[in-house]
């Protein structure tokens, strides 16, 4: 297939990932053998993109003499309503196509991993509609400070439209993932607004990526603090504002307490869902502890999350936790990742 212009997944999977996978383990998943796929062997280094239209974003509606008091001109979720929480539970893929290494999304051909989330999502429902979401890396670290010293490189536009297209084409939500590097978050954040600007696109914040001065990718956990985290929702939420949109979904990775700083820096903002994705990895009884321990930061509005990772999850004689044990942890994951 055709490649988008700019830079490739494959030149980014090259730059970002031999050097990073000394350190920092939990980016080396998705690559093991999939019970749900088991038709899924070896996968190619050829990424499985193609050049699609790029969608007009999202603007502003034109004043109406009289306007209307029902929604139903306004843009909504995917799959209906404004809102994302009690009515969904999110379940989804992360990674970046043709990068095995980096998640679920890397393995296979793009729409046979976003058809996947359905079949998958299923165990997880629970009670709530299940919410398809695509967790793309758009800004990923690497182990060369590249242009500008920033330590990431991002996906053009026409790569971001082919997850979109996607992503709508299965009704799912898009998030960008966001590894700053020696960046910032809001910058990161504001570099997408075109996509951000569409009803059905949020982001995701990997802070043990988010660098300090000196800092390399790969060689230390980066961090942020609730004040950072903060920068990025109000920003959401001015958008959501200024555009009439749906709630904006807003994810924030957590692999240890020492990654996020004064939480409590963080504030509820209207029309922003925030979740907070508890990453810990390994067995179950370890990625357990971890989940207790890093939940009794969270603020009370902030809904939470779980990350399974196929490949980090099962080392050394361990085992995926089932959709039974990840539903009975105390608070019960509102969105469910795979990486």
């Amino acid at each position: 297939m055709d490649q988008p212009r700019g830079v490739t997944t494959v030149t980014i999977a090259r730059r970002a990932v031999a050097p990073l996978l000394v350190v920092l383990a939990c980016t080396a998943c998705g690559a093991a053998q999939d019970p749900l796929a088991p038709d899924i062997g070896s996968v190619s280094s050829t990424p499985a993109l193609s050049q699609a239209p790029r969608p007009t974003p999202t603007s502003p509606s034109k004043p109406a003499a009289k306007p209307s008091t029902t929604q139903t001109a306004q843009a909504t979720l995917p799959r209906g309503g404004r809102e994302v929480f009690p009515r969904y539970r999110l379940v989804g893929y992360a990674g970046v196509t043709g990068a095995s290494t980096l998640g679920r999304l890397g393995t296979g051909p793009l729409n046979e991993r976003v058809a996947e989330i359905e079949h998958r999502a299923k165990p997880y429902a629970a009670g709530r509609e299940i919410l398809p979401v695509v967790e793309v890396i758009a800004a990923v670290v690497q182990g060369s400070p590249g242009r500008g010293g920033k330590y990431r490189i991002r996906l053009s536009d026409a790569q971001i439209a082919t997850y979109h297209k996607a992503a709508r084409k299965h009704r799912a939500v898009l998030l960008l993932n966001l590894q700053p590097g020696r960046s910032e978050f809001l910058t990161e954040a504001k570099a997408f607004e075109k996509w951000l600007k569409e009803p059905d696109v949020g982001v995701a914040l990997d802070p043990e990526w988010a660098m300090d001065r000196g800092q390399r990718p790969g060689a230390a956990y980066g961090h942020t603090t609730g004040a950072e985290l903060d920068q990025v929702a109000g920003y959401l939420a001015g958008l959501v504002k200024r555009y009439d949109l749906p709630e904006k979904v807003m994810v924030y990775h957590q692999v240890a307490r020492s990654v996020v700083r004064q939480e409590s820096g963080l504030k509820a903002h209207g029309g922003v869902a925030m979740i907070k994705s508890i990453d810990g990895l390994g067995h179950p009884g370890p990625k357990k502890n971890t989940y207790r321990v890093v939940s009794k930061t969270t603020p009370k509005f902030v809904h939470p999350g779980f990350k399974l990772f196929f490949t980090e999850d099962r080392r050394h004689g361990g085992r995926l936790m089932t959709p039974k044990e990840v539903l009975g942890l105390k608070p019960r994951p509102e969105y469910v990742m795979f990486e």
